[in-house]
């Protein structure tokens, strides 16, 4: 099984189980939220293949490796540092590898061993295309996107707000434009009106007197005489021996209408 070389234990890098403690020139613990960073070399990905038996060798270059973790021991003891069988008889921090999907996709988990079958999850880092990155937590996920909705949400009510605002300048201006728009009533001229009295009363002098009437039809009732007979009391019978008035023009009774055999 192929691995990179290990780092040259000297002075610098010495193993602190065996120098008796931790030494001041060894890198420092990862913090626990280095989601801003990505970490990439370009060099070694030219040199050596991505794939499960290097990807861990690759992953501990990056700022996001704990050098006081059980993988480092066994590294250092020429042992697969993704070994469960021997991973499994320690406790501590470890990582393991959770899901991979070659060569892009490498899901790291890092975890807190208790025993050999109780582990808790700490962390979980991710190598897509040959850079790492710290997968956030779910806190951090649903805070962030609690927070973007609610940005969306009074920006929204910020613009609906100036819509309304605009459209009540608008209906202000729009009745400010009909009220002056409207006419305004002229006021009468009492003596205008009565020089237009004074000047149709001239012209209707200088006219002709208006024609008669022409003369009622024969038998026609005037209005009079018909008002009259109506004052009459109803149980009032005509006698035998006249005839009652008939409105020649009005009561001829049905039109006869010719009959289309």
């Amino acid at each position: 099984m192929a691995a990179t070389p290990l780092p040259p234990q000297g002075p610098a890098m010495g193993n602190p189980s065996m120098d008796g403690g931790a030494n001041p020139a060894m890198p420092p613990p990862p913090g626990t939220d280095m989601t801003g960073i990505c970490f990439r070399d370009q060099l070694w990905l030219n040199t050596y293949p991505l794939d499960r038996n290097l990807v861990f060798d690759y992953f501990a270059l990056s700022p996001f490796y704990d050098w006081t973790c059980s993988n480092e021991q066994l590294r250092s003891r020429a042992i697969h540092p993704l070994d469960l069988s021997q991973l499994s008889k320690m406790t501590g921090m470890e990582y393991m590898l959770s899901e991979v999907m070659e060569p892009h996709l490498f899901v790291i988990r890092k975890q807190k061993r208790d025993g050999p079958e109780k582990v808790t999850p700490v962390l979980t880092y991710y190598i897509l295309d040959g850079s790492i990155y710290q997968a956030p937590q779910l806190g951090n996920v649903f805070a962030a996107r609690i927070g973007r909705a609610l940005y969306h949400i009074s920006k929204a009510f910020t613009i609906a707000s100036t819509k309304l605002e605009k459209v009540g300048n608008a209906d202000a201006e729009n009745e400010s434009v009909s009220s002056e728009s409207k006419p305004q009533k002229e006021a009468i001229d009492i003596k205008e009106l009565k020089r237009v009295d004074h000047i149709l009363g001239a012209l209707g002098r200088k006219l002709p007197p208006a024609p008669p009437p022409p003369a009622f039809p024969e038998g026609y009732v005037p209005l009079t005489a018909a008002s009259d007979s109506d004052k009459a009391p109803e149980d009032q019978q005509p006698s035998d021996g006249q005839a009652p008035s008939i409105d020649p023009i009005i009561d001829q009774g049905p039109a006869k209408r010719l009959r289309i055999q």
